[in-house]
This record gives C-alpha cells, structure tokens and sequence, in this order.
C-alpha cells in the first residue's frame, strides 16, 4: 500500500512541475455578433495559447454554454463577464486576440487586468480570422 502511494504523490509532484511550467493567461476574443464565428476565433485562440505552453481561460467559452448563462440577457452577461474577470486575478497574463478588434466586453476584460497590475498581450492569428 505504502508503495501505492508513494508512486501517486511522485505522479501528482510530476504533474504539478508541468503545471507550474505552463503560464495562466486569460483569453479576450469577440464572442457577441456573429457567435458561431467568434467561438470559432476563440477557440483557434485558446489553441494557439496552449502550443505556447500556456494554460488559456475563456470564460466566454464556459459560460455560455447552454444551460450556464444566456449571453443575449444583460444581467446574465454581466454576471459571466463579471465571474471571467475574478478568475483574472489569478491570471499571469491577459491575451487579446485582435483580429476582428476589440470589442465592449474585451475591453472590460483589458481595463481590469490594467487595474490589477497584469500585463496584456495583443495577439494576431493573421488566418482569415
């Protein structure tokens, strides 16, 4: 048993190292508008963080999934972007991916990591976005 266990936590200090080699970055893409294409552009976008070595959050992937938040209801937008924002402080870096601009939301999302002290990165996918 005890060598169970042993193997485990030597698994679990491995993954750990991994973990802590990887950058938390927050991911501010379009996603109002044209949905289907801007969750296209996000998800390229969290792709593009992870062969960085990265560990990307799109909270706009997440939260409007169907049956978390309707992104068309204010209050629940607000609520979605607002929980994205929380999970920033966390974050090393706040990545934008600007090919189709910058849109309301990402600026919020690029005006708090500015007050928390976070660098921001702007991105460029250059494939057509």
């Amino acid at each position: 048993m005890t060598g169970l266990c042993a193997n485990h936590s030597g698994g679990r200090r491995q993954e750990l190292a991994q973990e802590a080699r990887m950058r938390r970055v927050i991911i501010e893409s379009p996603y109002a508008g044209d949905v289907e294409a801007n969750v296209s552009y996000a998800r390229r976008a969290m792709r593009d963080c992870l062969l960085r070595g990265e560990a990307p959050f799109a909270s706009h992937l997440l939260y409007t999934q169907s049956g978390v938040l309707d992104d068309l209801k204010a209050d629940e937008r607000a609520l979605g972007i607002e929980a994205g924002l929380v999970w920033g402080s966390l974050a090393e870096a706040t990545v934008v991916y600007a090919d189709k601009g910058v849109s309301a939301g990402m600026q919020q999302g690029i005006d708090r990591a500015i007050s928390e002290g976070r660098p921001v990165e702007y991105r460029y996918l250059g494939d057509g976005a």
